[in-house]
């Protein structure tokens, strides 16, 4: 993160303790190569820095492809980070070895976006919920999974059926009990509701903030619906081509974005009320390609108030609005 950003968010919330600290995180691929050809650099995250205080929801949003979920997959460590900084609870576990790393798992968890292939068909939904409970060695592992169950709206009898007996909403619920099973303080929900019907998404997101009431859980939240993300969250980060391009409050992002994408993806997103209907914004071209981003601002190609400037001169986030931050020149 700039030092403007590290110094002022803090206070923000005041005093909250920050919780996780992702500081010029970056995560490349190599594509392609061969015999006599050089493999490509696919710049999936590229100099990423946010933080996230306890008991908080931190709302990821943006185009698909744009880095979210590798992004979440190298904040619980299932990736390798080639650059930047990752500190949890004031440890900095950036490059910890799995062993030293194992004691932080249960603090932090996970909910994947499909439910089909998160869970374990093999496995009885039982089995799936106590397997990090017999791990951490935790007593009376039968009696916590009926608890777990009916924590999450299940009835406790469903412990020795398999995930195919069961709906895509009640699989995801079984991945969340088994995400909340540890007491962690950091879950990371990656796009959880973007698999299931929108009547279920409601169902899901209601309990995923009851369970934030109840379990004092926070949570970084990723999905690309703005309107989702703005349903559930506390402050958001919208991404685009592996870099956060601004960051703020739910309310001033949604009622007052100041970067042209972000105001892309809000006119996008349906609003009932007629008063309140926006005219809808329609970015040029295509999304360029993460192995080939554009020079200066990543969106200046796509962008409706892009100068020469844009093209050559790379915007870092600033302070814009108080508590809300922007990556671009003319914000």
């Amino acid at each position: 993160m700039t030092q403007e950003l590290a110094e002022a968010a803090p206070s923000q919330e005041n005093g909250r303790k920050t919780l996780l600290v992702v500081e010029h995180l970056k995560k490349y691929f190599s594509v392609g190569g061969g015999f006599l050809r050089r493999s490509a650099l696919l710049r999936a995250v590229d100099d990423v820095s946010f933080e996230i205080f306890e008991g908080e929801t931190f709302g990821l949003v943006g185009e698909s492809g744009c880095g979210k979920s590798t992004l979440a997959l190298t904040v619980v460590r299932l990736y390798e980070p080639d650059g930047g900084r990752i500190v949890f609870d004031g440890t900095d576990i950036s490059h910890l070895s799995a062993a030293r790393l194992r004691p932080f798992r249960k603090d932090i968890q996970m909910i994947f976006q499909d439910p089909y292939s998160s869970l374990d068909p093999r496995m009885t939904v039982g089995g799936i919920i106590e397997e990090p409970l017999r791990n951490f060695g935790v007593p009376n592992r039968r009696e916590r999974v009926r608890e777990l169950l009916q924590a999450v709206g299940l009835n406790a009898y469903f412990v020795n059926r398999y995930p195919h007996e069961f709906s895509g909403g009640q699989r995801q619920r079984i991945g969340i009990a088994r995400a909340i099973a540890l007491h962690p303080k950091l879950i990371v929900c990656d796009e959880p509701v973007s698999a299931l019907d929108v009547s279920i998404q409601a169902q899901v997101l209601n309990l995923l903030r009851a369970l934030q009431r109840d379990y004092r859980l926070t949570y970084l939240f990723i999905a690309h619906n703005l309107a989702v993300v703005a349903h559930i969250s506390d402050r958001i980060g919208v991404m685009y081509l592996g870099k956060l391009v601004e960051v703020g409050p739910t309310e001033q992002i949604t009622g007052e974005p100041r970067h042209p994408y972000t105001r892309a993806l809000l006119s996008a997103a349906p609003v009932p009320q007629r008063r309140l209907r926006r005219e809808r914004i329609i970015l040029r071209g295509e999304v360029p390609s993460p192995l080939n981003p554009p020079s200066g601002c990543r969106f200046h190609p796509r962008c409706p108030i892009a100068t020469d400037r844009c093209a050559v001169d790379e915007p870092h986030l600033r302070l814009v609005a108080p508590g809300q931050y922007a990556a671009c020149h003319y914000a």
